[in-house]
């Protein structure tokens, strides 16, 4: 396997996997991806063995043989070979998806950010590795990031937890970062519309509206997830105001960038206050009137009074079908 080597730590720390960087992808042994996945070299075997059995990934792709040379177990001094396989990310990620534990859902986090980042542009930034080369390495490489931040498709308060994760001292389980990503949306959307997220869908939630209240969602009626995400009931006036919060925050963090000044979690906390009262919008002092379970439950309920409505036309519809597709059976035979 190819001398590159990527380090995954997992986010309890008791693991730390090499994965082997080759042909634009990672791979594992089995015995790594146990280790990944917290679960016996058995069990990862059995996983494979079913993936391939259900068709659901090509063997000749996803799996590389490679002959490694150990010691001899019973002679000193002789060594053997001995053709090892290797799994590519596709099957990674199907294994993970299989397992169902807390560290497959921690992987695929990783898979789809830093990992992602790393097989596309070649690197993915290490904080400490480019200040210690120097400053301007570091803030270079740091204000491209917010500007990828901020030409990507995320939205609004997206992009500022995507802009707070480049802070130097960032950890997904420090007590600050889990404070900020609980407060920065109910921040964002009490400044436009004097709501909390949960307030926001509790209030406007309505199995008697048009879509249930909502404005937007992908297919053509909105799902029950759809209707659980405050963005999905704003108005076109509501979301131009969100776009123009955030896109003075990120202004902010590329002044900060081009400054070389380097922002901690507890900054960028500091600074979404700040930029809210910069600009004349009224500050959230507390956790809102309406509970998460509330707005949840709430939501259940519209839903499916939304739905008793709606699936009765559908229904309709199906058995219309149905029977077209009968008559045209009808007619071939006669």
């Amino acid at each position: 396997m190819a001398n590159d080597v990527i380090l995954y730590r997992t986010d309890d720390g008791k693991s730390a996997i090499e994965l082997y960087l080759d042909n634009g992808t990672v791979w594992l042994t089995q015995q790594e991806l146990a280790e990944l996945f917290q679960t016996s070299k058995q069990n990862i075997s059995k996983h494979i063995k079913a993936i391939f059995e259900d068709g659901e990934l090509d063997e000749t792709v996803v799996v590389n043989y490679q002959l490694t040379t150990t010691r001899h177990g019973a002679i000193a001094g002789k060594t053997q070979s001995k053709k090892v396989a290797y799994y590519n990310l596709d099957m990674i990620l199907a294994i993970g998806y299989r397992v169902r534990s807390p560290r497959g859902v921690q992987f695929r986090h990783y898979a789809s950010t830093v990992l992602k980042e790393y097989l596309i542009k070649g690197f993915a930034m290490d904080d400490d590795r480019l200040k210690n080369l120097g400053g301007s390495s570091y803030f270079k490489e740091l204000l491209e990031r917010i500007r990828d931040i901020r030409s990507s498709e995320k939205v609004f308060y997206r992009q500022v937890l995507d802009l707070f994760a480049t802070s130097s001292d960032y950890n997904a389980n420090s007590s600050e970062a889990k404070k900020f990503f609980a407060t920065v949306q109910n921040k964002m959307h009490y400044a436009i519309h004097h709501n909390t997220a949960s307030e926001l869908i509790y209030n406007r939630v309505d199995s008697e509206k048009e879509f249930m209240g909502l404005t937007t969602f992908k297919g053509d009626l909105p799902t029950l997830s759809e209707a659980k995400v405050a963005k999905n009931y704003l108005t076109e006036k509501e979301l131009r105001g969100l776009n123009q919060l955030v896109s003075g925050y990120l202004d902010f963090a590329e002044r900060q960038a081009e400054r070389e000044e380097v922002m901690t979690m507890a900054d960028w906390v500091t600074h979404v206050d700040r930029i809210l009262q910069a600009t004349g919008e009224d500050l959230l002092d507390n956790s809102g009137s309406i509970s998460r379970e509330q707005m949840k439950q709430k939501v259940d309920k519209e839903y499916k009074n939304y739905q008793a409505k709606t699936l009765s036309q559908v229904e309709k519809d199906y058995l219309k079908e149905i029977k077209s597709i009968e008559n045209l059976a009808k007619e071939g035979g006669n």
